[in-house]
């Protein structure tokens, strides 16, 4: 079951789910909007290997605006700090961003029961387009859980995004491969 408006707020004040900064008119009927941050980041090699750490070339987007470029992709992230501690965070591209031909993430875009961090953002875009940070870029949409948690994400010692930053985060697929050393 989808969290409608007034239950997001509800569970605001348990604690139970935190967003910020916020802003009541960025509340929607069943989702909040979340906005570009300042930084996006391309990696800095047209070949990436997924058993190694890919570096990444981190840049402000500019205050006349960034051109995204068909073939590429790049690293955002939204300007908004999010929990959740009972409920299933999904992060979905607002309909207005889809419409000019951008997508937010290629298949991240849902959390985990106790995410506690700022969202980085897989966008690509099919035409070149020029973005903005501030701009509405998402929505989180909450969904129930039947049942306790047991290991909520940031109690996990296979949580690879715990270490809360506001600049887009690379893949950390690499930490799959890594192997325990024997003496």
């Amino acid at each position: 079951m989808i969290l409608s408006d007034s239950r997001i707020l509800e569970e605001m004040r348990r604690g139970h789910i935190v967003i910020r900064p916020f802003r009541r008119e960025c509340l929607g009927s069943n989702s909040y909007d979340v906005h570009l941050g300042p930084y996006l980041a391309t990696y800095s090699r047209p070949e990436l290997d997924v058993t190694k750490r890919n570096p990444v070339h981190e840049f402000l987007i500019p205050k006349t605006g960034f051109v995204l470029m068909p073939n590429q992709l790049y690293l955002g992230v939204t300007r908004e700090y999010t929990e959740t501690h009972r409920h299933v965070p999904y992060l979905e591209g607002k309909s207005s961003v889809g419409r000019l031909g951008i997508d937010i993430h290629s298949t991240a875009g849902k959390g985990d029961v106790g995410y506690a961090n700022y969202w980085t953002l897989e966008i690509s875009a099919k035409v070149p387009v020029r973005i903005y940070a501030g701009m509405p870029i998402g929505q989180l949409i909450y969904f129930e859980v039947s049942g306790e948690v047991a290991h909520p994400y940031g109690r996990k010692k296979s949580s690879k995004y715990t270490r809360v930053t506001n600049h887009p985060t690379p893949s950390r697929m690499y930490m799959n491969f890594r192997r325990p050393r024997h003496p």
